[in-house]
């Protein structure tokens, strides 16, 4: 498979504005994520761990919330990886005011840094990867629809479900370096979702796309489906990527510090 769908795949939990309820220091969130085929037992490769905290930055309060996948002991022979995505949130505000993310992939390393400046409506990004001698820098202009990809996450967190519509179509847009790609998603549904070793929850189900840099061209993009408790806390629970051969799923192994009972658990 390869590594690009499995690591946006993986990322997308830790990786989708949202309300300030949402926002709760102390919660952290837990998810494993696997490979299956139809010779391959299904099998866990890698975990992700999300957290939210308070801190201060530049005087203001803020929400810290850090999301860090890393491979599974038994195959970083294979792949070994242990990236880490940092955003600052504006309590006040609750917009994105910095995003950072450290790639440690083999021997690849690749960092980021983007600084959002919400009055002038720009966002200046900073990234150098390993063989780069020096930063390479640009300022984009930002619309109300731009996020980083773990403000991203928090979005679909932010949905009231009682104004979801079966088969309508959003699009939004996600910072990577030096271009926009856009995410494309579509209610599907509610449905009832077994996750290994967590048991049963009432879910809402989304099919998304993430486009090419060229534009809303969404036909050689990464398609997922991901879907969220249904409850206050509209946590994503399991997502499902499709590749050449076989598919990887992402799902939630452990949680605490949650705002809100997880009424969506029924057994």
């Amino acid at each position: 498979m390869k590594k690009q769908i499995f690591f946006t795949v993986l990322f997308f939990l830790a990786a989708l504005p949202a309300g300030a309820q949402l926002y709760q220091p102390g919660e952290v969130l837990d998810y494993r994520a696997s490979y299956k085929a139809k010779f391959f037992p299904n099998t866990e490769v890698g975990s992700v761990r999300v957290t939210t905290a308070e801190e201060e930055y530049e005087g203001e309060p803020m929400y810290r919330i850090v999301a860090h996948g890393k491979t599974l002991p038994a195959f970083r022979w294979v792949m070994n990886v242990d990236d880490k995505y940092t955003i600052l949130v504006d309590r006040e505000e609750l917009k994105t005011r910095r995003f950072e993310s450290d790639i440690r992939e083999g021997n690849y390393r690749f960092w980021s840094n983007y600084v959002y400046d919400w009055p002038e409506m720009t966002v200046h990004t900073r990234w150098q990867g390993r063989r780069m001698v020096c930063d390479t820098t640009k300022t984009m202009s930002l619309t109300p629809r731009s996020m980083d990809p773990v403000s991203l996450y928090f979005h679909l967190r932010s949905i009231d479900p009682a104004t979801l519509q079966e088969g309508k179509t959003e699009v939004l847009e996600m910072l990577l370096e030096d271009t926009i790609r856009h995410l494309r998603y579509r209610f599907l549904g509610r449905e009832t979702k077994k996750i290994r070793s967590m048991g049963t929850f009432r879910t809402l189900k989304f099919a998304c796309q993430i486009g090419t840099s060229e534009g809303y061209s969404f036909t050689d993009g990464t398609e997922f489906t991901v879907w969220i408790s249904d409850d206050k806390n509209l946590i994503p629970l399991y997502i499902e990527s499709p590749v050449r051969i076989g598919s990887v799923q992402a799902y939630i192994s452990g949680y605490h510090g949650l705002k809100y009972p997880l009424s969506s658990k029924i057994k």
